[in-house]
């Protein structure tokens, strides 16, 4: 690939990923929405539980790091807590019930009333995390969706959808990225006057 052609292609890149997070302003109100919902279950006591697959396990993980270390200020410990960090226990789900079932039967076993799942898919699609949404609900738990495209299965399974208005993966999952930094943003600020520091 000649420099011009790799400029041009990454230029195009940068477009698109810029355009995606702009477009981002058509779901302010749900965002706020979710801002809300979480914040509200936060300060009563409540967790919230995330998953995904793949790119999206990703997300899910770095969201509960920003929430039970520190993102922008200092403050004590936000209850998160990611489905896809135990290989044994995603393993051994996976090996005895099925991949469907890894993050569902990890609902089943550890959400509590006034939790929050926060189901991550770019395709709003993937079986699994449906599942998990069939769970949490089952458990009367509220439920975000982040996800893209049309927003998939998934947007009939959520409270909230928070739907990227993309069809390219890379771009959704930028997007997701942004809206992640925004929700521990907000979540810290409003949380953080209901918990007392250590």
């Amino acid at each position: 690939m000649t420099r011009n052609r790799w400029q041009q292609d990454m230029e195009r890149v940068l477009a698109e990923s810029a355009g995606t997070v702009s477009s981002l302003d058509g779901i302010l109100p749900e965002l706020g929405e979710a801002i809300e919902l979480v914040s509200e279950r936060l300060r009563a006591g409540g967790c919230l539980i995330v998953f995904g697959n793949g790119g999206s396990a990703a997300q899910a993980q770095h969201l509960a790091a920003e929430l039970v270390g520190r993102f922008e200020q200092e403050r004590r410990s936000i209850p998160a807590l990611a489905l896809t960090t135990d290989p044994s226990i995603v393993t051994a789900v996976g090996n005895d019930y099925g991949f469907e079932e890894i993050f569902a039967r990890q609902v089943r076993a550890l959400a509590r009333a006034g939790d929050v799942a926060l189901a991550i898919s770019t395709s709003g699609n993937s079986p699994n995390v449906l599942r998990a949404l069939d769970a949490a609900r089952e458990k009367n738990l509220s439920a975000i969706g982040l996800t893209g495209r049309n927003g998939g299965r998934m947007r009939d399974k959520v409270d909230i959808c928070l739907c990227v208005p993309s069809d390219s993966t890379p771009r959704i999952q930028e997007a997701h990225l942004v809206i992640s930094h925004i929700l521990c943003s907000r979540i810290e600020t409003s949380v953080i006057s209901g918990l007392s520091r250590e």
